[in-house]
């Protein structure tokens, strides 16, 4: 192991390294685990975090033929407000693939199928303090199914259809202020490029 700048070890990689020591459950909900967390640091002070410990997530960036996504106004009880955003879920059904749940949340909470899911990326939704990682999804080719809403919030939530040329409106004005949406919907739009409107992602 070698030896950084500040007389710690470093990694292969070069960077100082940290060292877990242990983490003790304080709280375990039907998704999340709050821990206590214990680290060494690289000189060897200890200190404690705690970390919320998640499952995971996937999210679901639907583009119809006409160039809308599609999204979902729903009540988010952590902050109180009714946020749009993609549709999306967590990973709470064990052994199921990433896919395969995204494709379900996508019928479930909007309606649709999709001919083509492509992975977009996986990301820290915040991990100043919690290990989720959200999927992204990009879904396009859409044909409705029925409807299987899971959970109070769910069955209150509403569809809308948002253009993507004014995609950057709603977020300029406060409309949309989900991380994931705003993240996924720009890498979507990246991946159909100048598609044809009507293409139907083809």
């Amino acid at each position: 192991m070698a030896e950084n700048a500040g007389g710690g070890t470093a990694g292969p990689d070069g960077l100082p390294r940290f060292r877990p020591t242990g983490e003790e459950v304080v709280h375990e909900g039907w998704a999340i685990t709050l821990v206590r967390a214990g680290f060494v640091d690289p000189e060897g002070a200890a200190f404690e975090r705690d970390v919320v410990r998640h499952p995971g997530a996937v999210a679901v960036v639907a583009v119809t033929d006409d160039d809308s996504v599609v999204l979902v106004r729903q009540y988010r009880p952590a902050i109180d407000e009714w946020i749009l955003e993609v549709p999306a879920g967590t990973r709470d059904v064990a052994g199921e693939a990433e896919l395969r749940t995204a494709q379900r949340e996508l019928a479930e909470e909007v309606g649709y199928a999709a001919a083509e899911m492509v992975l977009l990326t996986r990301c820290a939704i915040t991990p100043g303090f919690c290990d989720e990682i959200t999927t992204v999804f990009l879904a396009t080719g859409l044909t409705p199914v029925a409807l299987d809403r899971q959970g109070i919030e769910e069955r209150y939530m509403r569809v809308e259809y948002v253009p993507l040329s004014g995609f950057d409106a709603l977020v300029d004005d406060g409309s949309i202020v989900d991380a994931t949406t705003i993240l996924g919907v720009g890498l979507a739009r990246r991946r159909l490029g100048a598609r044809p409107p009507g293409s139907g992602g083809s």
